[in-house]
C-alpha cells in the first residue's frame, strides 16, 4: 500500500526505510550531526522535506518534531527522532518502541508559578485554578491524578492551550500557573516564575513502529548510534604496569568488559589497554600513578561497537 504521506511526484521510497528527523527547532542541528556521525550520506534540496540517502536504502523525511511520534505510531514512518515529551503528549506510548535514548535535547516539563504568589507552593495548590500550556494531555493527566478522577472532563482545574510564549500567561492574567519545557530556566526566571513540580524529565529518543517494515535496518541504525554514544562517553587509556600490581590496576580500570593485557619485553611488566569513562578519567590516572603505572596515555575514540 502506498504511503499516504509521500507525494507521488517525489522519488519512489517504497523499498526504503523512512526515517523522520525534526525539520527545524532545538533538535535539528544535533540530529544532523548525529546522522553525519553514523555515516548517513544525503543531500537535502532547498524546500524539500524528503532526501534519499545515497549509501543506504533509507529516505529521510523532515517533519515537525511534534508530529513524528504520531507518524511512527501509525506506521507512515518506520523510525524517527523525537522527544519523550512528544511521545507522552501525543499518547503514542503503546504504539512505538524506544530504541535508544540519544543524550541530547534534555529538559524538564515543569509546573511553574509566579514567585510573588507565595500561596502556591506545590502542584496540588493549583487544583481548581487556571493553567496554560501547550502540553494539554500531559497536564490533564497530571491533574486528573491529583484530583482523583479518571475522566479529565470531571476536573475542577482549568487547563487551556496556547502554542507559544507560555511564560507570559501568568503576567498577563490568563493563568495562575503554566506547564512548559524548561532547559536552563533563564526564560522562566526572567518572567518571574519558578518551578513547583516536574511532570517529566525528557530527552531525544530514537523510536520505531512496533511493526516496522525494516527491523534489521532499524537495528543497524540503533547499533551505529550506540557506537557514537559510547565513543562520546569513553576514552581509551593505555599504560604499563608491573605484573605484581596488575590486579590492583584492573580494579581501578576494569573497562566495559575487561582490560586488554599484553606482555612487554621487560620481564615482569605488562601493557594495559582499557576503556575509561571520561568523567572519572583524571581520578583513575592519579590512582594508576600511585600504584606505579608508567607511560599513561589517553586516546580519543571516534566510534565503537559493543
Amino acid at each position: 500500500m502506498p504511503n499516504p504521506y509521500i507525494n507521488a511526484s517525489l522519488p519512489d521510497t517504497s523499498d526504503r526505510m523512512l526515517f523522520a528527523v525534526p525539520k527545524k527547532g532545538r533538535l535539528y542541528d544535533q540530529c544532523l550531526g548525529l546522522l553525519n556521525n553514523i555515516g548517513i550520506e544525503f543531500n537535502r534540496k532547498p524546500r524539500h522535506d524528503i532526501a534519499l540517502v545515497s549509501n543506504m536504502p533509507i529516505a529521510l523525511v523532515f517533519l515537525p518534531a511534534a508530529d513524528i511520534a504520531t507518524y511512527v505510531a501509525k506506521g507512515n514512518i518506520d523510525i524517527g527522532i523525537t522527544g519523550m515529551d512528544i511521545i507522552g503528549e501525543s499518547q503514542t506510548e503503546d504504539d512505538v518502541a524506544e530504541l535508544i535514548r540519544l543524550g541530547f535535547g534534555k529538559c524538564k516539563l515543569q509546573i511553574q508559578t509566579p514567585v510573588a504568589n507565595e500561596e502556591i507552593k506545590s502542584a496540588s495548590d493549583l487544583v481548581g485554578k487556571r493553567i496554560v500550556t501547550s502540553f494539554i494531555n500531559l497536564t490533564k493527566q497530571k491533574y486528573a491524578e491529583l484530583e482523583g478522577v479518571s475522566d479529565p472532563a470531571q476536573m475542577k482545574t482549568q487547563v487551556r492551550f496556547v502554542s507559544g510564549s507560555v511564560e507570559a500567561a501568568c503576567g498577563l492574567g490568563l493563568a495562575d500557573g503554566i506547564v512548559d519545557l524548561v532547559e536552563s530556566g533563564d526564560t522562566m526566571r526572567a518572567a518571574g516564575l519558578h518551578a513547583i513540580d516536574t511532570i517529566l524529565d525528557t530527552e531525544s529518543v530514537l523510536i520505531t513502529n512496533k511493526h516496522a517494515r525494516f527491523p534489521e535496518m532499524a537495528e543497524t541504525i540503533k547499533q551505529r548510534v550506540e557506537g557514537i554514544l559510547t565513543a562520546r562517553r569513553y576514552v581509551l587509556c593505555q599504560y604499563n604496569i608491573a605484573r605484581e600490581s596488575l590486579e590492583k590496576a584492573c580494579e581501578i580500570t576494569p573497562g566495559r568488559q575487561a582490560p586488554t593485557v599484553t606482555s612487554l619485553e621487560q620481564p615482569g611488566w605488562v601493557a594495559v589497554s582499557v576503556m575509561v569513562e571520561k568523567k572519572s578519567l583524571a581520578d583513575k590516572m592519579d590512582q594508576l600513578k600511585q600504584i606505579g603505572a608508567t607511560d599513561i596515555l589517553v586516546l580519543s575514540i571516534a566510534n565503537a561497537r559493543a
